[in-house]
C-alpha cells in the first residue's frame, strides 16, 4: 500500500493546489511514482480525460488534471472523485468519479453526502494500492468545526488514511502565525495528531525576519514549520477557480490586439483563455460591461455552468447590444460552448438540465445555430482542423446544436467574423491560436507576431519552477521522513478539549 499525505491548508486560497502540484513534480523528480487527489472539488473548471480501453469519458477538476500533469500521471476520474459544479448559490451539479450524478442542494451539505464520502475513500484506498505516494489537496480550512462531523475532504480524510498532513498558510493575508496556531488548537485531540508542520507561502522579503516567529510557532506547537516559499509573479498555473481572474498579472505593454473577455457569472473553463494571456502582442482583459468592449479587437463570450441564466445576465448589463455593435462594425466574436450558445438563434431546455422544465430564450442571432439540452452530458477530446491547421480540443457540455448556414468551425459555426465551437481548450494549440490571431488581426489591418510563445512548452516551464522553488524552499526529505515516521506530538489545549 502506497503512502498519503494530506496538504490542508488555514483558508481557501492558502496555495494548497500550488503547494501539492510542486510537491507532485518534486516526487516524482525523485523517482517515486505519485498520484495528486482531491476528495472533493467545487469549481466549474473542469477537465475530461477519457478510458483508453473503454473510450469512455470522464470529467474531474482542472487543478487536478495539472496536478496529474506535474506528477507524470495519466489523469483519471479516481484523482477528484467528487467534483460539484455550482449552478447557482444554492445548488449544485454533482459529479461522481467522473460521470454526472444529479444535484446536491445547500442544506445537504452538511449531512447529506455518504454516498459522497465512501466514494471518496474508494478511489483513495484505490490510488494508494497502485502508486507508492498520493499527494491530497485539502479543500477551505482544515478547521471547519461546522462541517467536521460530516467531513472527507480535509482531517476527515487524513482520519481515514491515517496521513501525516501539513498546514499551509498565506502570508500574505497577513496573521499567519495566528491563524496556524488557531487551526492546529481548534481540531480535536486524534486531528491534531495528524498535523505534522506547516509551510509558510507568498513571502516577500528576507526570511530571516521571519525566524523569530518561526520558531516561536514551533515551539508552541511541537511540530516545526518545513518551509517558506516566495511569492512568485510568474508562477502561472491552470487555476481552479475565477479567484485567479482578478490576480493574473497584466501585460507590461500596450499589446497589439485587445481581446475582451465576458465575465459571466458562472463562467466556466476560464483557462481556455490562457494561452492568449501568454502572447506578447495580445492584452487580454476581463470585462462586465458594455463599456469596456469599447476599443477590443475581438470579443470572447466563454463557458458558462447556466447558460440561460448567464444569458439573461448579459440582456441585463446591456452586453447584448454591445456585441452585435461589435459584430456590426466587423469585429471578432469567439464564443465557446456556452458563449457559443449563446450566439445562436434559441436554447431550449426541454427537461430543466439547467433548471426548470421547458424553459427558452432567444439567442444573439449572430449564428445560425439552435440548441436543445439533452440530459446525457458529452464528454470527448475531438480533434480536428480549423483555419488551415490540426486543432484539438473536449468537449463538456449538455447541449446539442444543429448549425443551418454558416462554415463548419471546431465543432461549431463560423459567420464571417463570429466563431462559436464546443471545444474548450483549442486555444492552447499553438498552430490553431496562431492562425485564429492571425484571422483576428487581418480584419484590423495589423500584423501581429505569432509563433513567439509555445503554451505547452510554457506550461512545463511553470512546472519545473515549481518544483524548483518546493526543492529549494521546502524540506523534501523531512516531509518523505514523515510518510513513515509516527512521533507522538503535543496537543495543544484548544476550544474543543
Amino acid at each position: 500500500m502506497g503512502q498519503g499525505l494530506l496538504v490542508a491548508g488555514t483558508t481557501s486560497d492558502a496555495g494548497k493546489s500550488v503547494v501539492t502540484t510542486g510537491i507532485c513534480r518534486a516526487l516524482s523528480r525523485r523517482g517515486l511514482t505519485v498520484a495528486p487527489f482531491k476528495a472533493q472539488n467545487m469549481s466549474n473548471n473542469s477537465m475530461v480525460t477519457v478510458d483508453p480501453v473503454t473510450g469512455v469519458g470522464s470529467e474531474i477538476g482542472r487543478a487536478q488534471w495539472i496536478q496529474a500533469v506535474a506528477a507524470r500521471a495519466t489523469p483519471e476520474p479516481a484523482m477528484n472523485p467528487v467534483l460539484l459544479k455550482p449552478g447557482s448559490d444554492r445548488t449544485s451539479h454533482v459529479v461522481v468519479m467522473g460521470a454526472p450524478a444529479g444535484r446536491l442542494e445547500a442544506g445537504e451539505f452538511a449531512g447529506g453526502r455518504k454516498h459522497l464520502a465512501d466514494a471518496a475513500f474508494a478511489a483513495l484506498d484505490d490510488l494508494r494500492s497502485r502508486f507508492d505516494v498520493v499527494v491530497c489537496e485539502g479543500a477551505g480550512s482544515a478547521a471547519e468545526i461546522n462541517l467536521r462531523a460530516h467531513d472527507y475532504v480535509n482531517m476527515g480524510l487524513a482520519r481515514h488514511g491515517d496521513m501525516p498532513t501539513i498546514l499551509v498558510g498565506d502570508i500574505d493575508r497577513g496573521g499567519v502565525f495566528a491563524s496556524m496556531y488557531g487551526t492546529l488548537a481548534l481540531l480535536d485531540a486524534d486531528d491534531q495528531a495528524l498535523i505534522r508542520g506547516f509551510v509558510i507561502n507568498k513571502f516577500r522579503g528576507d526570511v530571516g525576519l521571519l525566524r523569530p516567529g518561526l520558531d516561536a510557532l514551533g515551539g508552541l506547537t511541537g511540530r516545526p514549520v518545513l518551509g517558506v516559499l516566495p511569492w512568485q509573479r510568474d508562477l502561472w498555473l491552470d487555476s481552479e477557480d475565477s479567484l485567479a481572474l482578478t490576480s493574473r498579472p497584466a501585460h507590461d505593454g500596450a499589446g497589439v490586439l485587445t481581446v475582451a473577455v465576458v465575465m459571466l457569472p458562472r463562467i466556466s473553463n476560464f483557462t481556455d483563455v490562457d494561452a492568449l494571456c501568454l502572447e506578447p502582442d495580445v492584452r487580454v482583459r476581463f470585462v462586465d460591461d458594455p463599456r469596456a468592449l469599447a476599443g477590443a479587437d475581438a470579443v470572447i463570450l466563454p463557458g458558462t455552468r447556466a447558460t440561460l441564466a448567464d444569458l439573461a445576465w448579459l440582456r441585463s448589463r446591456g452586453l447584448d447590444v454591445a456585441l452585435l455593435d461589435h459584430a456590426r462594425r466587423g469585429g471578432a466574436i469567439l464564443g465557446i460552448c456556452g458563449g457559443f450558445q449563446m450566439l445562436g438563434a434559441v436554447i431550449d431546455d426541454p427537461d430543466g438540465v439547467e433548471g426548470v422544465a421547458g424553459a427558452s430564450a432567444r439567442g444573439l442571432g449572430l449564428l445560425d445555430v439552435r440548441t436543445v439540452f439533452a440530459r446525457e452530458k458529452a464528454l470527448r477530446l475531438p480533434t480536428g482542423s480549423a483555419l488551415g491547421v490540426p486543432a484539438s480540443g473536449y468537449e463538456i457540455h449538455h447541449g446539442r446544436i444543429t448549425v443551418g448556414s454558416g462554415e463548419e468551425f471546431l465543432g461549431g459555426a463560423r459567420a464571417g467574423s463570429v466563431f462559436g465551437t464546443m471545444w474548450h481548450g483549442s486555444l492552447e494549440g499553438d498552430a490553431l491560436r496562431a492562425a485564429w490571431l492571425r484571422e483576428v488581426a487581418g480584419s484590423t489591418d495589423r500584423e501581429v507576431r505569432t509563433g513567439a510563445v509555445s503554451f505547452p512548452a510554457e506550461r512545463e516551464t511553470r512546472l519545473e519552477l515549481l518544483a524548483d522553488l518546493v526543492e529549494e524552499h521546502l524540506d523534501v526529505d523531512h516531509l518523505l521522513g514523515m510518510l513513515t515516521d509516527r512521533p507522538e506530538l503535543p496537543t495543544l489545549t484548544g476550544i474543543l478539549t
